[in-house]
């Protein structure tokens, strides 16, 4: 039993002998700490996209859509495809959608039957004219167009100036105190368009 028996007088100690070989298996060794490495996680990616709606204020109902267009709707990806999509459920719904494209660069929206090649674009399309639709296409050098809004049938469609609203918050905002006309526009002009700004910078008066 691995005991040694000890008499004292009046007492009986029992103690348990030291096992060499216990010894040898008990020993502790300290193990290397393993430290850890930085990685980075795919986060996802929130855009946040702006849009107007026009609804009915007794049901709430949304009549007319308005999507200003930005340069991840344009760009070929991810973010396109989902607008797409979006712009199809509108398209096949009740509501009237006017779609505003005031950039220069990437990819138009799609349309059936169109060889269209301007600058920029508003299209209106009123849910009981589809699949026809208004398109509105003009260039830098020309002023954005007037168009009425389309509402429900029996009511007066208000008709948009945008143009004399981007002259007013361009006004009032101070960007051309802001904005670095030195620098190339993105895409760049044609020759022809160039000239036209050029020109423009130095009579502002002239627009």
């Amino acid at each position: 039993n691995n005991l040694l028996v000890v008499e004292i007088p009046g007492a009986t100690t029992n103690y348990q002998a030291t096992n060499p070989e216990l010894h040898k298996s008990n020993v502790a060794v300290a193990s290397p700490v393993l430290q850890p490495v930085t990685v980075t996680l795919p986060m996802p990616r929130l855009i946040k996209q702006s849009y107007l709606e026009v609804q009915e204020l007794a049901t709430g109902q949304v009549v007319t859509a308005i999507e200003i267009l930005s340069p991840v709707n344009k760009r070929v990806g991810e973010e396109r495809a989902m607008y797409l999509k979006k712009r199809q459920r509108i398209l096949g719904s009740l509501t009237n959608l006017v779609e505003i494209d005031l950039l220069r660069g990437w990819h138009p929206m799609p349309t059936l039957k169109n060889d269209l090649q301007t600058d920029y674009r508003i299209l209106v399309s009123r849910e009981a004219c589809r699949p026809q639709a208004a398109l509105y296409g003009f260039s830098l050098t020309e002023p954005i167009p007037t168009f009425s809004m389309p509402l429900r049938s029996e009511d007066i469609e208000p008709v948009l100036d945008l143009q004399t609203l981007l002259n007013k918050i361009y006004d009032q905002g101070g960007y051309d105190y802001v904005i670095d006309y030195s620098r190339e526009p993105v895409p760049p002009l044609s020759k022809e368009d160039a000239t036209w700004v050029n020109d423009l910078l130095q009579n502002p008066g002239m627009w």
